[in-house]
């Protein structure tokens, strides 16, 4: 079997506090607007009157951290027209800014928002898993950055041995869409793909 890096994420422990994504945004240089990495609260619930107090209603709220997941069955990459987007032998989804003309197929395409219109550069642009830093032998720059140790990223079927299978939990699509190399340990409140009762409850979105 071929290898197949990707990210394991532990949704029991992120607090939501986006270090991560400033990370990502920080090691890339991103302008306003692109985030390779975005966190996202999702919950649920209400509060309603009992006698004289407000009691909670199945109230729950929790943060899911999501990169480009380099998917096995990568739906950017098919449906660009030339060729830019393509599975490197170990599994990273990479686009190559020479090859790309900018029709943004594959941001429609994607179900996890990763690729990413760069107005200045007239390109896509997404995670390439820091592809510089492993090359050194280092972690991507939002797995170290995380205070909570709630990434990791390495080989799949590694990560899948040691965490599970779970790769898909609300807000996130099914995971049958694209088969994301990606590891959840879900938080306690974690709601299935496609079966969820809440929202995204971001009030504002992030620069």
């Amino acid at each position: 079997m071929a290898k197949q890096l990707g990210f394991y994420f532990d949704a029991s422990a992120c607090m939501g506090c986006k270090t991560c994504q400033v990370a990502c945004k920080d090691k890339n240089d991103l302008p306003v607007g692109v985030n390779f990495r975005r966190v996202w609260q999702y919950g649920n619930g209400s509060w309603v009157p009992s006698g004289k107090l407000w009691t909670p209603n199945n109230v729950f709220v929790y943060s899911v951290s999501v990169a480009c997941n380099h998917c096995e069955k990568p739906s950017c990459a098919e449906v660009c027209p030339t060729g830019a987007l393509a599975k490197r032998a170990d599994g990273l989804v990479l686009v190559n800014a020479d090859q790309c003309v900018g029709c943004r197929y594959c941001e429609w395409a994607c179900p996890y928002g990763a690729p990413q219109f760069n107005e200045a550069k007239g390109v896509m642009t997404k995670c390439n898993g820091c592809e510089d830093l492993l090359a050194q032998g280092q972690n991507p720059a939002c797995v170290d950055a995380c205070p909570m140790r709630a990434l990791e990223f390495g080989d799949i079927a590694e990560l899948r041995a040691k965490h599970g299978n779970v790769n898909a939990i609300e807000p996130l699509p099914v995971a049958t869409l694209t088969f994301p190399a990606l590891v959840i340990k879900p938080h306690r409140h974690a709601q299935a793909s496609g079966k969820g009762m809440g929202r995204i409850i971001d009030l504002v979105e992030e620069a």
